[in-house]
């Protein structure tokens, strides 16, 4: 059996035509613990969205689904959860929260969650 990776969706929405919230859905198939984090409360499956930027601890990955304009507002707070990598899906891509994240010794990497997901690589 495979290690579980505890993964933060930053940008989760409970609208299901929203990547984030097909991330989340891929996460639970594919058993990883997951918690969803967005601007609106709601539920994705048996999901709660949280709001604000709450506590977590024991995080693998956060999955970035907001756009740069709106990640400096979270770089702080991505950095203290520890996670050992940050997933900037399409989109998302932020070259200096990038330089940071390295800096901090958290691995950036520029793909597509869903993609890893589903080709094992996750």
């Amino acid at each position: 059996m495979t290690e579980r990776k505890k993964t933060v969706v930053l940008g989760a929405s409970p609208n299901p035509v929203r990547f984030s919230h097909k991330a989340v859905k891929s996460l639970l198939r594919h058993d990883e613990e997951v918690v969803a984090v967005g601007f609106r409360e709601g539920l994705i499956v048996e999901e709660e969205i949280l709001t604000g930027q709450p506590h977590i601890e024991s995080v693998h990955t956060v999955s970035i689904y907001i756009g740069s304009s709106r990640q400096t507002d979270y770089y702080d707070y991505i950095i203290s959860l520890k996670p050992k990598r940050v997933i900037f899906n399409p989109g998302t891509v932020n070259p200096e929260f990038m330089a940071r994240l390295k800096g901090e010794g958290i691995e950036p990497v520029s793909e597509c969650m869903l993609v890893l997901l589903n080709e094992g690589e996750y």
